[in-house]
């Protein structure tokens, strides 16, 4: 029996030894459990259930217990929450609180002229680029830091999830509380997210150096960790991808906002879709402008309330200056997150991006204003968070087993006149406004004992106003600050000698001391009479806001509803068909579908749209082979071989000369990469079909192309003494650039064949080859299933890289700008190349010394597919003028001219089935002419796309008015906000420098309003 007592001793204290905390404690413990019992609540458990008169028990910081029938333990302390609201605190999942963000020391570049750093400089067994910190875990680097905790929880958070926000691959998050206390016992989950985001952050390293690239980057990652999974003994420890792969399981967050457009969360997705994954995305904050493809990606979103502030514009060249899109986004952005909540998406709301987490409720409001409900405000701030982080076992609602994480208010939590009284994390309490828990308001017998005894009716107005009502009302210098009151007041009004008070609020009685002008001592108390009458609300309930409308796209000459397809008949008009039929005199062209479908005279279709096209030319739409425009980014600078990024990745579907090529005629561009470097990214064929997003702009069916570059740009010629380590210095580095890589690509292909063949022996040991995103497009290249156009100047330089090509089996399909391709016209045509060039540029370097401006009629003389390109996004608008001069330079007839930037550019592009001339059964790309299409007085009246009206010229004067109109309209109501006496910002112009190309031309993007005539 003594045993069987000393065991069940021993087990007692070695339950009780496991319960305690292996901390240190200098002085005495304290062993209280932190027991309360809050009584007489409405509590709000979570936005479907409320419950009135209600008692919410926690006990080491846990709700044990919550109802209307609670049963209160006898060691409980009491809080009277009579009149009160107990709410959940909320959960912020886009934070770095506690984590300290690291600082960039060095360079970092990789656009054109970027300093060059090519290799990681992390020490360690890490992977090979600096922008991925898959290995960092933020529970290890997170330290509590009160002050930084503090404003969170003074507006109603008691938990975040923290990550260290530097890289693109970013680590994982962690989800801790908001406690003051160590760092061991606020962590509620040590990996609860894996982060990633579109910027590199820290890096040092060149690579990525634009959008596409860190797109590259992931993607390529993505396959480098499945292929490390099969542990390939060349790759050795690798604690990137060991991390990266570990990671995967967790719930993957997705910040991509760098530059805050709409697009940014699309091309997200995207990434997350193409390897079975789904982003838990942080919004742009412009998702209201395309909600319908936002909701289409069934993402949870992360919904800042940053709103942008209203401009200081009283400088009327100031106002000019910011672009439509940005004052209607001023005005609209506050509608973002009801318009998330309309369209059925998942979402929680942070204070990521607030400049000061003070206006946290005014922008909430400000949304709910807007149409956010409080159920969806509620859910974003509890549920939704807690849900998505698989931490809903202990935060997000009012349950028992939960952590004690709510907040006491003095009314309905989303009303403007309810204030947070206090903030309980992990059952600890924290004061946010306590001087207002009781009020005070009403009428108090003051009785004054001592040396001249008095009884005064006293007033208390609130918190700081008093008075003492007499016969002459005494205003009192009142202060209570929830637990101690002071005030003071002249008996007499006309007298300056105060009584001074000072005691304590008990339980509704005031009691305390006080003295007299004299010296006198007395005691004083003061009881309520009569408690103040609320006075009925005179506020009206705010009218939802008047904003403007949606356009497609938003930015000025936008469209409320997106163009459509018509059946089109344009009669008796002088048609250049580009074709064998030559011009057409008095010629009909009927659309149907998409596609013209009859071509000849005195046509008719009931269905049709009919324009008159007398006096008029309509000719195929402008093809430029070569653009930069509508790209977030035109360079991969970073390394000399980039043949894994894609301009696909970053089109801009906004980009205002989109439109305005369209007035000039264009119907379709080319997209390239750059010439930064040897060997540049995948290109992008588009059609100018303004309104759509950008998967929308995409040339469907095109073959894929890619950018090359040889000469100046590729060797860095403009560093000039600048340290340059990124290999090639010369033009016969360029050459060894190609060599070197397409020797690698065959060897590449070669391993792919044979892990292929050998995969498919039965018993076989399985290969593993890893797939490479360059190699795979060099590839494509080498098997004709890819195809190149090469920046080019020199003569030498053309002539190597044909040689370059055809001892690895393929040709070049374009040499562009090609200005001494007069000196080699006859090798490539028997190389088979096509040939795009500018019609008369010439000495802007050194490289292109010998132009002339009969380049383009030679080589069309010599039998060469010749193109007439832009490479500028102004002279693009006229590139029907730029063909013209070969008229005059050589003498080349007008239809050929007209054929270099139609039927010429489709052949070189390998669409010529389906576009560049009008032939029956072609898409109905066309452009109606005011005069001869090479003349400097021709207009566009009508360009059509896919027999589609997307420029109109009588109804781009109209929407000229609409612009001025609206940018009126939204300017005075701008500088009305700084007349109200609201805050404002400072001025900030809507313009940005940008180079488009590393083809030496430096382009500033001014305001994305039209301001002359478009063609």
């Amino acid at each position: 029996m003594r045993k069987l007592l000393l065991l069940l001793l021993l087990a007692g204290l070695f339950s009780s030894a496991t319960a305690q905390e292996t901390f240190f404690t200098n002085g005495v413990a304290d062993k209280r459990e932190g027991c309360y019992a809050f009584t007489n609540a409405t509590i709000v458990k979570d936005a479907q259930t409320t419950l009135t008169n209600a008692t919410l028990i926690i006990r080491q910081g846990k709700i044990v217990a919550i109802g209307n029938n609670v049963s209160i333990p006898a060691d409980a302390v009491l809080v009277d929450c009579k009149d009160k609201y107990i709410y959940p605190s909320f959960i912020d999942i886009y934070s770095d609180y506690g984590i300290a963000i690291p600082q960039r020391t060095g360079g970092g570049g990789g656009g054109f002229f970027g300093t060059v750093q090519m290799t990681n400089n992390q020490k360690g067994a890490y992977g090979w680029n600096q922008a991925l910190k898959a290995d960092v875990e933020g529970y290890k680097l997170f330290v509590t830091d009160d002050g930084k905790a503090k404003p969170l929880r003074d507006i109603g958070f008691g938990t975040v999830l923290t990550h260290q926000k530097d890289g693109i691959a970013r680590g994982t998050g962690a989800v801790v509380t908001l406690a003051n206390e160590k760092e061991n016992l606020v962590i509620v989950k040590e990996r609860a997210s894996n982060n990633l985001s579109f910027s590199k952050g820290t890096s040092t390293q060149s690579y990525p150096g634009s959008l596409m690239g860190v797109i590259a980057l992931l993607r390529q990652t993505y396959l480098d960790a499945q292929w490390y999974k099969n542990n390939p003994s060349a790759e050795g420890v690798n604690i990137t991808l060991q991390s990266w792969n570990n990671n995967q399981g967790l719930p993957q967050i997705m910040d991509p906002a760098n530059n805050n457009d709409v697009w940014m969360l699309l091309r997200a997705d995207r990434i997350a879709k193409e390897f079975g994954t789904q982003y838990i995305i942080k919004a742009t904050g412009k998702e209201y402008q395309r909600i319908k493809e936002v909701a289409a990606t069934k993402s949870p979103l992360i919904v800042s309330l940053n709103y942008p502030a209203a401009q200081d514009i009283d400088d009327p060249n100031d106002a000019r200056l910011i672009s439509l899109a940005d004052l209607k986004h001023w005005e609209m952005a506050p509608s973002n997150a009801a318009a998330i909540e309309k369209a059925g998406i998942n979402f929680c709301l942070t204070t990521a991006d607030l400049k000061d987490t003070k206006t946290f409720w005014a922008n909430l409001r400000k949304a709910m204003e807007y149409g956010l409900t409080e159920k969806a405000a509620m859910e974003a701030l509890t549920k939704n968070p807690a849900t998505l982080l698989g931490v809903y076992d202990k935060v997000g609602s009012l349950d028992a087993g939960k952590l004690a994480n709510f907040l006491i208010t003095s009314g309905p939590l989303f009303s403007d006149k309810t204030t947070i009284l206090q903030n309980w994390v992990q059952g600890d309490k924290y004061g946010v406004k306590e001087d207002v828990w009781y009020n005070i308001a009403g009428n108090y017998n003051l009785n004054l004992s001592g040396a001249k005894a008095a009884t005064y009716n006293l007033e208390v107005k609130n918190n700081s106003s008093a008075s003492v009502i007499a016969a002459d009302t005494v205003e009192v210098k009142f202060n209570y600050d929830g637990k101690s009151v002071k005030f003071s007041f002249a008996p007499e009004k006309k007298s300056k000698k105060n009584i001074r008070f000072s005691g304590f609020n008990n339980n509704g009685v005031w009691n305390g001391t006080a003295e007299d002008a004299d010296g006198n001592k007395y005691l004083w108390t003061a009881s309520l009479s009569k408690t103040a009458v609320a006075k009925a609300d005179s506020v009206k309930t705010k009218a939802a806001p008047v904003i403007g409308k949606i356009t497609y796209p938003f930015v000025a000459f936008g469209n409320e509803t997106l163009p459509q397809q018509e059946n089109i008949l344009i009669k008796n008009a002088t048609v250049w068909t580009s074709e064998a039929e030559g011009k057409l005199e008095n010629t009909d062209v009927l659309v149907k579908g998409g596609k013209i479908v009859q071509i000849g005279k005195n046509l008719s279709d009931a269905s049709a749209k009919i324009i008159d096209g007398t006096g008029k030319h309509l000719t195929a739409g402008v093809i430029d082979e070569h653009s930069h425009i509508a790209s977030v980014s035109t360079n991969e600078g970073g390394q000399s071989v980039t043949a894994e990024v894609r301009m696909g990745d970053n089109i801009d579907p906004e980009d205002i000369n989109i439109y305005r090529q369209l007035s000039g005629g264009v119907t379709t561009s080319h997209i390239l990469h750059g010439s930064a470097n040897t060997i540049g990214g995948q290109t992008q064929l588009i059609k100018l079909r303004w309104g759509a997003d950008d998967e929308g702009m995409k040339f469907k069916g095109a073959d894929p192309f890619i950018k090359f570059a040889l000469g100046e740009n590729v060797k860095r010629t403009a560093l000039l003494n600048q340290a340059n380590v990124r290999y090639p210095d010369t033009r016969m580095g360029v050459e060894q650039v190609l060599m070197d890589a397409f020797t690698r690509a065959k060897e590449y292909e070669n391993n792919l064949k044979a892990a292929e063949a050998n995969n498919k022996i039965k018993g076989a040991k399985p290969m593993y080859v890893r797939r490479d995103l360059e190699l795979d497009a060099l590839v494509e290249i080498m098997n004709k299933k890819r195809f190149i156009t090469c920046h080019s100047y020199i003569a030498s330089e053309i002539t190597s890289t044909m040689r370059v090509a055809e001892k690895f089996g393929f040709n070049v399909n374009t040499f562009t700008h090609i200005l001494e391709g007069y000196k080699v016209a006859d090798k490539m045509k028997a190389h088979g190349a096509n040939t795009s060039t500018f019609s008369d540029w010439w000495a802007y370097k050194l490289e292109v010394q010998d132009a002339i401006p009969y380049n383009a009629y030679i080589m069309n003389a010599v039998g060469l597919n010749v193109c007439i390109n832009s490479d500028d996004a102004e002279q693009a608008r006229r590139l029907n003028q730029e063909a013209a001069k070969s008229v005059k330079y050589g003498g080349m007839s007008e239809e050929d001219a007209l054929k270099m930037v139609t039927i010429n550019p489709a052949k070189a592009l390998h669409v010529a089935d389906k576009t560049g001339s009008i032939k029956v059964g072609k898409d109905a790309d066309l452009v109606l002419w005011s005069d001869n299409p090479l003349s400097i007085y021709a207009k566009s009246l009508y360009t059509i796309v896919d027999g589609t009206i997307y420029f109109d010229r009588e109804k781009d004067a109209a929407m000229r008015k609409q612009v001025a109109a609206e940018r009126t309209r939204l300017i005075n109501k701008m500088a009305g906000e700084k007349k109200e006496g609201r805050p404002t910002a400072p001025f900030s112009p809507s313009y940005k420098f940008v180079s488009t190309c590393g083809d030496d031309h430096m382009h500033k993007l001014g305001l994305l309003e039209v301001t002359e005539d478009n063609n």
